[in-house]
């Protein structure tokens, strides 16, 4: 039983997911090295599949227009199995970082509805961005710390630190791009169980939005007719308020202490 714990602890794409390499993965470079090469080769095949074929064009604000009655029908007469499919479908597309994910996110809504489609897209997202996130860290993460561990030090020592208000306010901001920050966090000392939580969490407003936008595809003419200059502000203040109060609250424990 102890070893079994051990070799989990030990695993590049466990929830704790050590910060410096231990000495058996130092031991076999050669295992790990076949190992990233072979799931390259997964990822690049996958991608290259997507892209070859012109996948990108089911997933388009176009297509899901034209497709609106069908889907329903669909879901109508299949419920549990086209929630099955879509929530496959949709980890798939965040976690390979394909362009889709908010088409996928408006179709949510238009088949689903509001509270259906909310807690699908939320927890199909969180898993699919938590995948990049852990194939950036098996993939790179090694090779970005030990080049760069000095120069990064500092960043590590705050994403430890702070990592969960960071996390937050990206996922609350749209202007960072979803993909980026699964990649990015990564390479990050960031744990994986507080990174799913706080993903999900940080980006439940962006979801109920579009999710709800989905509810009223007809009336959509563009994915530019859903975030508005004032919701795209309210979304970055809000994003921001954890930050600031941390800081208040630091300075005023600060000035009590002295």
């Amino acid at each position: 039983m102890a070893d079994i714990q051990l070799n989990f602890q030990r695993n590049p794409l466990s929830l704790e997911s050590p910060t410096r390499a231990t000495s058996s993965e130092k031991g076999h470079p050669m295992k790990n090295n076949m190992s990233k090469i072979l799931l390259l080769g997964v990822l690049a095949i996958a991608i290259g599949s997507f892209f070859f074929f012109d996948l990108g064009q089911y997933l388009s604000f176009e297509y899901l227009k034209s497709q609106q009655a069908a889907f329903q029908n669909y879901y109508n007469q299949n419920p549990a199995l086209t929630i099955a499919i879509y929530f496959v479908v949709y980890v798939l597309v965040t976690a390979l970082s394909l362009p889709g994910a908010t088409v996928m996110t408006l179709a949510g809504g238009m088949m689903f509805g509001v509270l259906v489609g909310t807690i699908t897209v939320s927890f199909a997202s969180t898993l699919g961005a938590t995948l990049a996130f852990l194939v950036a860290r098996f993939m790179l993460r090694d090779y970005v710390q030990a080049k760069f561990g000095e120069k990064i030090k500092a960043i590590n020592q705050g994403v430890e630190r702070e990592g969960a208000f960071y996390l937050f306010t990206l996922r609350l901001i749209p202007a960072f791009p979803f993909f980026v920050i699964n990649l990015v966090m990564g390479l990050t000392p960031i744990r994986t169980l507080q990174y799913f939580v706080v993903s999900q969490i940080g980006m439940l407003p962006g979801t109920i939005v579009y999710v709800n936008a989905g509810t009223q595809l007809g009336k959509l003419d563009s994915l530019k007719g859903i975030l508005s200059p004032s919701l795209l502000l309210s979304f970055a203040l809000l994003g921001v308020f954890p930050l600031v109060v941390k800081k208040v609250m630091a300075q005023v424990q600060k000035r009590r202490s002295v």
